[in-house]
């Protein structure tokens, strides 16, 4: 059964290599970007779209970068606090659990 799933897997990733291969293949045409001030970049149409989901995931990586920092302070900090006194840490941390059907506290509702 696991011999199977891997091939299955392997496939799946093949399937998808050959998919992005011909994608850039059909898309070799020469195209030209134009910026501000008179700026120019000739090259093909499967390099323009390479780079905007380049500039993307860059953009998109940079723009979670603060909300990890802050998650990271908190569990280190949360941390560090359970390791001074592990008995006040479960005390506190019991004393401050919502009930089951209450939601006040949950920042997404649930």
């Amino acid at each position: 059964m696991k011999h199977l799933l891997w091939l299955l897997k392997w496939m799946l990733k093949a399937a998808i290599f050959f998919s992005l291969f011909a994608f850039a293949l059909n898309n070799q045409q020469e195209v030209t970007v134009h910026f501000f001030f008179g700026r120019q970049w000739q090259t093909s149409l499967v390099l323009v779209v390479l780079a905007c989901f380049a500039a993307g995931l860059a953009i998109g990586a940079l723009g979670m970068v603060p909300r990890w920092w802050t998650q990271r302070r908190a569990a280190l900090h949360s941390k560090t606090q359970s390791t001074i006194n592990p008995h006040n840490a479960m005390t506190d941390a019991s004393k401050t659990a919502s009930p089951a059907g209450s939601t006040a506290n949950s920042p997404h509702g649930i």
